[in-house]
């Protein structure tokens, strides 16, 4: 685990250790994100997956754990395609898996295709208008660096429809059509019974096999665990590498990747009958000990976990207890209701739990009313990030302003093939 030198007091006088907390001592919150954990959840879903590849996505800043960082990690462990949602996704993480395939599954827009030449990656492309502008850029500057073709089967939200997909097989049948993959998505994969499975797996294996000699993607971290048949001969898992059940019908196979800490910033006594927090919603039942924490709703920790006289809200593991709640989450605090802790076991600078220690991140999606993905990417900028594992050192995160005031190098320029194959009409 190593940290931004420029955010640590240089001394002589300090160890490494030393160094450390003092550069975390000006955050209220540390989140720190496992990286030896999501390599063992990448290589968990590959086992299962085989003898296809395993893929990795990580739209979303890697859903909120950071995409360069993970995306190093996978690639060191072997994972060679990753899939991101924009091109300035793409853009951010190029550098860190120069030699990946790279998809980027939001489409392609007309004029952007110097944008994917230049970092050379790929478009998922769900459109018959974008098929026709993405043809056009390739026949006019001789880009031939691939592309994705998503289908449509049952999300009705992005992809060709399957007589749409129909309408193409004679362009991928004549060969040197630079599509790399043909894929779609399942609904409802997370429910092993659901009849739309076997609908969607039905209806993609029939057009899936008439795209000849072109690999083929239908499963998500959820659908991985559906069986062989939906594996085919590439799998896509996301929220599972990062610890979000992807069976959530049984136990979670998948190791927890996120430990997130807060400080407590003080501690005081309310008397039985006090009210705690905005709209005096809970009272003190009892003379009570709270510690207020600094971290709120702007922090990711979501107003959803609060409580009040009538129910309960999330808990958080205080010197190894679990502590409720105490009223509604702000913006900046939470209180904790620490009555039953032993003397002095919390005290103002002390860090408690909210990930990790026995709560996982779906125990906090069910407290928050929504599911982990929303959880992991909501975690706010105002954590100090700290990276272990991955047989490689990553600075601590710097704060957002920080991050802000810099501007970010140019992207590396790919040059263009010189004599590219032509695609046909």
């Amino acid at each position: 685990m190593a940290s931004d030198p420029k955010l640590i007091p240089q001394s002589g006088l300090l160890s490494a250790e030393a160094n450390q907390a003092a550069a975390l001592a000006s955050f209220g919150g540390v989140l720190t994100v496992d990286l030896d954990a999501i390599i063992a959840n990448w290589r968990k879903l590959e086992k299962t997956a085989v003898p296809a590849e395993c893929s990795a996505v990580i739209k979303a800043d890697a859903y909120g754990c950071g995409a360069e960082q993970v995306a190093r990690a996978l690639n060191k462990a072997g994972c060679k395609t990753f899939f991101v949602a924009t091109i300035e996704e793409a853009r951010k993480v190029r550098g860190a898996v120069p030699e990946a395939a790279l998809y980027v599954l939001g489409g392609y827009f007309q004029n952007t295709g110097e944008h994917y030449a230049r970092i050379n990656c790929r478009p998922v492309i769900g459109d018959l208008n974008e098929l026709a502008e993405w043809d056009v850029f390739c026949r006019r500057t001789g880009w031939s660096g691939g592309a994705a073709i998503h289908i449509d089967t049952g999300m009705n939200r992005l992809g060709l429809t399957l007589s749409e997909a129909q309408a193409i097989i004679p362009r991928i049948n004549a060969g040197d059509h630079g599509i790399t993959l043909v894929m779609s998505h399942l609904v409802s994969a997370e429910q092993l019974n659901s009849p739309v499975n076997a609908k969607q797996l039905a209806s993609f294996r029939a057009i899936a096999s008439e795209f000849s000699g072109v690999p083929a993607s239908l499963a998500n971290s959820s659908g991985i665990f559906l069986g062989a048949p939906f594996q085919f001969d590439l799998v896509r898992p996301g929220a599972a590498l990062y610890g979000v059940n992807p069976t959530p019908e049984a136990d979670n196979p998948m190791q927890q990747v996120v430990d997130l800490k807060a400080r407590i910033v003080q501690v005081r006594n309310v008397e039985r009958g006090d009210t705690v927090g905005y709209g005096g919603t809970w009272s003190a039942r009892r003379p009570t000990k709270l510690a207020i924490i600094a971290v709120g709703y702007a922090d990711g920790y979501f107003r959803a976990a609060s409580s009040n006289d009538g129910t309960r809200g999330a808990e958080v593991v205080v010197a190894g207890k679990r502590c409720p709640v105490a009223g509604r989450v702000s913006m900046d605090l939470i209180a904790i209701d620490i009555t039953d802790l032993p003397p002095n076991a919390a005290r103002r600078g002390h860090m408690v739990s909210l990930l990790g220690e026995g709560i996982t991140v779906d125990e906090l999606a069910h407290h928050f009313g929504t599911i982990g993905y929303e959880v992991l990417t909501s975690l706010g900028r105002r954590y100090a990030r700290v990276y272990k594992g991955g047989n490689v050192a990553e600075p601590l995160a710097k704060p957002a302003q920080a991050e802000a005031a810099e501007q970010p190098p140019s992207p590396p320029r790919v040059e263009q093939p010189a004599n590219p194959p032509p695609l046909p009409s």
